[in-house]
């Protein structure tokens, strides 16, 4: 039986009930952003390396076209690879995988920096001397946050969502405090 202080018989600190389920949706909250935001890390190295995919062979092929045209030469070759460069270059306007690359970047960057004050406010605020009306005020103000960049970013496809779990699952967002190892030097 705890006494006035919120002390247990063990001499650990019982959380109040309400403060506890502030905590238990800040951790939600944290869950959510690393997801996303590794989610928007994966889909803007997919763009960055399709604009290299598509890039490098179109300016090498560029290249090409302009060497035989130099030449003189008539072949098929020359002119389809001719009509490629230009059709190649057409879809990387299209499609503009460096923006779409930049836009992931900086969203996943957003969602990163929700998490890491979500977690702060779990890990340091919910244990000081705030009030429960305090920390719900603040609460709602990081999911109020966590909801605008979710209208405001760009969605990345469901296997970005499945990859990051896994990445997650298997320790990528890990660090090493919190898994009581060392610290590297």
């Amino acid at each position: 039986m705890a006494d006035q202080n919120n002390v247990g018989s063990t001499g650990e600190q019982e959380v109040p009930k309400p403060k506890e389920e502030i905590i238990k949706e800040a951790l939600r909250i944290e869950q959510s952003t690393m997801i996303v935001a590794k989610s928007h890390f994966i889909y803007a190295q997919f763009w960055s390396a399709f604009h290299l995919w598509l890039g490098i062979p179109t300016t090498i092929l560029a290249a090409g076209v302009a060497s035989a045209l130099i030449k003189a030469d008539k072949s098929g070759v020359a002119i389809f690879v001719s009509t490629l460069v230009p059709a190649l270059t057409a879809v990387a306007t299209f499609l503009n995988p460096i923006k779409k690359a930049s836009d992931h970047l900086k969203a996943g960057n957003a969602y990163l920096a929700l998490n890491d004050k979500t977690r702060i406010f779990r890990t340091i605020d919910c244990w000081g001397a705030d009030s429960v009306n305090v920390l719900t005020k603040r609460l709602k103000d990081l999911a109020e946050e966590k909801s605008k960049l979710n209208r405001e970013s760009p969605q990345p496809p469901a296997w970005t969502y499945e990859a990051a779990k896994r990445g997650i699952k298997k320790g990528e967002a890990d660090f090493d405090v919190d898994q009581n190892r060392d610290l590297p030097a």
